[in-house]
C-alpha cells in the first residue's frame, strides 16, 4: 500500500461540524456533555450524545436531493466535503472519478423508526415519501447525486470493524485503477431505539452520532503527507476465536511500536468492554488516544473518528506513525497503520 495517501479529512461528532473541533474536543480528554432523548412509556429518558446544530446552516442543506433527508445523510455530506478540499471542482465536473464506499451499522434509523410506527399505528396513513429514506444505501446514494459522480458507490453494512474493510476495498479500487480517487465514510444517526438496545448490554454506554470520512489518492499530490501502511487480516469473532482472543492477533499483525508513534484505541471507559483492547495493547509504548472516552459509541461512525484522528496526529507531526485498533460489536477485530510518507530520494 506504499502508494496510497490520504489526501483528505473530514468529521461530523458531538464535538462539533469539522475535524478540528473533533480534534480539540478529543486532546481536551474530557467526556462531552450528553442529551436526554425520551422514550416512549417511560418516564426516565436515555442519554445520548447528539451532533449540536451548525451555525451558520450549511449551503448544501438547500440542494433539492438535501431537503428531506435524516441527520446521517447531512453527516455524511458534510464530512465528504471537508475531505474533498479543492478536489470538489474537479469531480463534479467529471475530471476525477471518485469512488464512494459508505459504512454503517445502524443506518437510517429515524425514518425508519417513523415509517413503521406510522404502518403500525395506521397502515392507510404511512407515507410513502419516507420510505426510500429507510434503506441502507439512502446516504451514499444522496451524496453521488449531491456530487454529480457516475462512478462506483457502495455501501457495507456491519460492525464498527466494517470501517477499516471500507478502506481495504477503496485501496483495491484504486489499486486496480477503477477510480482516481476515493472517499471511505462511516456514519451513524442517534436514536432512542439504538440507545435502548445498548442499555440492554451496558449502561455505561453512551451512544452517539456524526460521521467521519478518508479521502483516499493512489498518488501523492501537494499536502499529501500521510500513507496507509496496513491493513489486517479481519479477526472474526465466534465461539472459537472470543474478543481477547481475535484482539490478540489483530495485535500480532502490527508492529510493536515506539515511544514516538500513536495508538489510536476504542477504549470507552467502560471495563468489561475495554478489558481486550486492554489487554491486547498493555504493552504499548507510545502514545494513546480514546475518543470514545470523549465522544461516545459512534459505532462506524466512531472508528471513522479514530482514523481521521490518527492521521490528522500525523500531518500535524505529533507522530512518526498511528495505529488504529479496532473491536467491533459483534463480527470481528481489525486494526490499521498510518505513517508519514517520505519523499523518495533523488
Amino acid at each position: 500500500m506504499s502508494d496510497l495517501v490520504v489526501h483528505g479529512l473530514g468529521a461530523v461528532s458531538p464535538a462539533g461540524w469539522g475535524v478540528e473541533a473533533m480534534r480539540q474536543a478529543v486532546l481536551g480528554a474530557q467526556p462531552l456533555p450528553t442529551q436526554a432523548v425520551p422514550r416512549p412509556g417511560w418516564a426516565q429518558p436515555l442519554r445520548v450524545r447528539r451532533v449540536p446544530l451548525p451555525s451558520p446552516r450549511p449551503a448544501f442543506l438547500a440542494h433539492p436531493r438535501l431537503r428531506r433527508t435524516s441527520p446521517i445523510t447531512h453527516f455524511v455530506v458534510a464530512a465528504a466535503l471537508e475531505a474533498l478540499g479543492d478536489d470538489l471542482e474537479p469531480v463534479q465536473s467529471g475530471a476525477l472519478r471518485l469512488g464512494v464506499l459508505f459504512t454503517t451499522m445502524i443506518g437510517c434509523v429515524h425514518y425508519s423508526r417513523r415509517f413503521f410506527d406510522e404502518t403500525l399505528k395506521d397502515p392507510t396513513t404511512a407515507s410513502p415519501l419516507v420510505f426510500p429514506e429507510t434503506v441502507f444505501n439512502a446516504p451514499a446514494s444522496h451524496l453521488a447525486a449531491f456530487l454529480g459522480t457516475r462512478a462506483i458507490n457502495c455501501t457495507l453494512v456491519g460492525d464498527p470493524g466494517t470501517f477499516l474493510q471500507g478502506v481495504a476495498t477503496a485501496a483495491d479500487w484504486l489499486l486496480q485503477d477503477r477510480v482516481d480517487g476515493c472517499l471511505v465514510i462511516g456514519a451513524e444517526e442517534a436514536d432512542w431505539l439504538v440507545a435502548d438496545a445498548y442499555r440492554l448490554f451496558s449502561r455505561q454506554v453512551v451512544l452517539s452520532e456524526g460521521a467521519g470520512a478518508l479521502y483516499l489518492r493512489a498518488c501523492a499530490t501537494a499536502g499529501s503527507l500521510v500513507r496507509l501502511a496496513q491493513i489486517t487480516h479481519p479477526q472474526l469473532l465466534f465461539r472459537e476465536r472470543d474478543r481477547p482472543e481475535a484482539m490478540r492477533r489483530v495485535r500480532q499483525e502490527l508492529p510493536a511500536g515506539s515511544p514516538e508513534e500513536l495508538l489510536c484505541d476504542g477504549r470507552q471507559w467502560v471495563g468489561r468492554l475495554d478489558a481486550a483492547e486492554h489487554a491486547a495493547w498493555a504493552d504499548w509504548p507510545g502514545t494513546r488516544l480514546s475518543p470514545k472516552a470523549v465522544l461516545g459509541e459512534g459505532l462506524t461512525a466512531a472508528s471513522a473518528w479514530q482514523c481521521v484522528l490518527a492521521v490528522d496526529h500525523l500531518r500535524g507531526s505529533r507522530c512518526t506513525a498511528a495505529t488504529v485498533s479496532v473491536l467491533g460489536a459483534n463480527e470481528q477485530a481489525i486494526g490499521a497503520r498510518f505513517e508519514v510518507r517520505r519523499e523518495p530520494r533523488a
